[in-house]
């Protein structure tokens, strides 16, 4: 089996890149596995067979490696944060005070 060695060049004030991941969706995929892992233990534990599990779990790994991928391509290194942020904002801002609209007399 041949060793497999991962170049990672980062240089002055560049966000990390793995395989085509930028910055915070490499934890994402991290923590999707972690969570993968969860889910074939638990199916395994209550008695699905193991076939089963496998691709079951195997189906959901693809999906979140296609999603992932997606989404930092899609939204680059602070895209998604950036999105997420711009739900907060009000469409509307609504005034309670009624002297705002009015002109003062001379």
């Amino acid at each position: 089996m041949a060793n497999s060695v991962y170049q990672n060049h980062k240089g002055i004030n560049q966000s990390i890149e793995f395989k085509g991941l930028k910055a915070q969706y490499i934890w994402y995929l991290g923590g999707g596995v972690v969570v993968l892992l969860i889910i074939f233990a638990g199916m395994y534990i209550i008695g699905i067979p193991a076939l089963v599990c496998v691709l079951i779990t195997l189906g959901l790994g693809a999906f979140l490696i296609l999603k992932i991928y997606r989404m930092s391509k899609t939204y680059g290194e602070h895209g998604l944060m950036k999105r997420l942020a711009q739900h907060q904002i009000p469409k509307v801002i609504t005034s309670r005070s009624r002297t705002v609209f009015f002109k003062p007399e001379n």
